[in-house]
């Protein structure tokens, strides 16, 4: 998705500096009753806040994941795709 307000949004949630300001701000008008399309037309009312609240979304699960996996990364040692705390260790010895 190359849309201008969703590259905008993304690159704001995803600085460090605004990006509580930005979520906060998100919840907000999610949560307020003042809205750019008014929530009592019956369809176009909800427009506004799903898209909203799908970016949001998106954007914060993207977050988390991308959080875990650098984590995971870090501190799980693998040997050949396993977890290390699952490999036996072997003194093996050659025999002539």
């Amino acid at each position: 998705m190359n849309l201008p307000f969703y590259d905008w949004y993304r690159n704001l949630v995803r600085s460090s500096k605004y990006r509580w300001l930005i979520i906060a701000g998100t919840l907000l008008y999610l949560f307020s009753p003042i809205d750019l399309l008014p929530d009592m037309i019956p369809v176009i009312g909800q427009i506004d806040d799903t898209v909203l609240l799908g970016l949001l979304v998106a954007e914060v699960s993207s977050m988390l994941m991308d959080r875990l996996k650098a984590q995971k990364g870090t501190t799980t040692a693998t040997v050949d795709g396993k977890p290390a705390e699952d490999t036996v260790e072997v003194e093996a010895t050659t025999v002539k």
